[in-house]
């Protein structure tokens, strides 16, 4: 599996994807992948890989710059992360999540928020409280 950004090429296979991906999904409000091309449109992705196996991509996370309640710059949002149902579990959301926060901190982000399961999430840094930097150990639904 390759970790790479995303291709112009590739935005209808990763609209595809996400759709997928959250398609079963309780919590979803089915409008990841809009959400998606609205961050790429208004040219708002700061990261966006891509997940590539045999060809094909098989997962995609995003991270886009947000605006903090104190005011504070440089953090940024991880989401949606997406990764093809028949290939689910696998590792690859978590190597794409490892990744884009690898790239985060080479940027010089100052943190990191999501919204998502603190069981899945807390695996990667990030805890329920909204305080702390990207490499210090993480916080609150930021990291």
């Amino acid at each position: 599996m390759q970790i790479r950004a995303e291709r112009p090429e590739e935005v209808d296979e990763i609209r595809s994807l996400t759709t997928a991906a959250f398609r079963d999904m309780l919590y979803s409000s089915q409008t990841e992948a809009a959400i998606v091309d609205a961050l790429r449109d208004a040219g708002a992705l700061t990261i966006s890989l891509v997940a590539v196996q045999d060809g094909g991509v098989v997962g995609h996370v995003a991270f886009s710059a947000v605006t903090i309640s104190d005011g504070s710059n440089g953090w940024y949002g991880l989401g949606p992360v997406s990764v093809r149902p028949d290939q689910q579990r696998k590792g690859i959301g978590q190597a794409l999540i490892h990744k884009g926060l690898e790239l985060l901190q080479h940027i010089g982000a100052q943190g990191c928020v999501v919204l998502g399961d603190p069981g899945y999430y807390s695996r990667f840094g990030f805890r329920s409280e909204l305080c702390g930097k990207l490499g210090d150990g993480g916080s609150g639904g930021v990291l």
